[in-house]
């Protein structure tokens, strides 16, 4: 379970990382990476993400045990962006990252330190389902988007609840609407770019799920799901990112890092056409590509679904 915090949407089209953040959905090798550069690159795009789940962590907020909250794991913490919004919205708890990558999490604990909150920061090391007793017990778990890298959902999700202390809140970040970055017509290529990118990534994410490890097919129902673990369902809300035309350069570099990823990794799902044209979306030198574009928006809505342990 890796996610590398990101926006991380299985459907969203981002295939950045072995997880986080974007996903790569299984057909990257994380041990073969370069994190030296990849993991700055991890970070920049999930702060673009970062008002977004400021929302969320506020929300959480609200539902936290009346006991309060001591202790948080961010399960698929990557470089630790997510985490550190957990822990400014709840100065009083330690952090856990859990990620599988020791790169990302050396990431995460530089990022702790230099923000402030290193004291009450720390990082386990695992891959799940099979490092669940590493972690120990919390009174919030923070999944986002890492749930659906391990191939049985439903005894994640009994794993996970199972840490939970009596009150405690499991956040799964599941689920949302696809980003949009650029208009229907962007003047070269079909008209409806990114909706043939959301085609192709559901194949690639059917491809991912079907190659893990005891892979199980399961309704994605997460209340359902939250539930048959013996959690009390204490709902769900999707929280919008909207970021208009013309998007700031950061948003747009973090697009153009996407864009080059997907053109050399999409070719068995795309046609020849689409992948000329996100090639030149990428180039950072052709007036089209979109770090040199006035029509780059940011538009992305991300799902949360929460339950409590009784």
């Amino acid at each position: 379970m890796t996610r590398h915090d990101e926006h991380h949407a299985p459907h969203d089209g981002h295939q950045q990382h072995r997880h986080g953040h974007a996903h790569d959905h299984g057909h990257g090798d994380a041990g073969h990476m370069d994190w030296a550069t990849m993991g700055p690159l991890l970070e920049r795009g999930a702060e673009v993400y970062a008002p977004l789940y400021r929302q969320a962590a506020a929300w959480l907020g609200e539902l936290a045990p009346e006991s309060g909250v001591r202790r948080i794991l961010d399960v698929g913490s990557g470089p630790g962006v997510i985490a550190g919004l957990l822990a400014e919205a709840f100065p009083d708890a330690e952090v856990v990252a859990v990620d599988a990558t020791p790169e990302l999490l050396a990431q995460a604990r530089a990022r702790a330190e230099r923000l402030g909150y290193g004291g009450r920061f720390d990082t386990v090391e695992a891959e799940l389902p099979a490092g669940f007793d590493a972690l120990g017990t919390a009174d919030l778990i923070w999944a986002g988007d890492s749930l659906h890298h391990v191939g049985d959902q439903r005894a994640a999700i009994a794993g996970l609840g199972a840490l939970l202390r009596p009150g405690g809140v499991l956040a799964l970040v599941e689920g949302g609407l696809p980003a949009r970055h650029l208009p229907r017509d962007i003047g070269m290529g079909r008209p409806g770019l990114e909706v043939r990118l959301d085609a192709a990534n559901a194949e690639r994410f059917e491809a991912m799920r079907a190659s893990l490890p005891d892979a199980t097919e399961e309704v994605e129902d997460w209340r359902a799901l939250l539930g048959a673990a013996g959690l009390e369902p204490t709902g769900a809300r999707s929280f919008l990112l909207d970021v208009p035309a013309p998007a700031p350069a950061q948003v747009r570099e973090h697009l153009a890092v996407n864009l080059a990823h997907r053109s050399s990794g999409s070719e068995e799902f795309l046609q020849e056409d689409d992948l000329a044209v996100l090639a030149r979306l990428a180039d950072p030198e052709d007036p089209a590509g979109v770090l040199n574009r006035s029509d780059v928006f940011l538009l992305a809505a991300r799902t949360v679904h929460t339950a409590r342990r009784r």
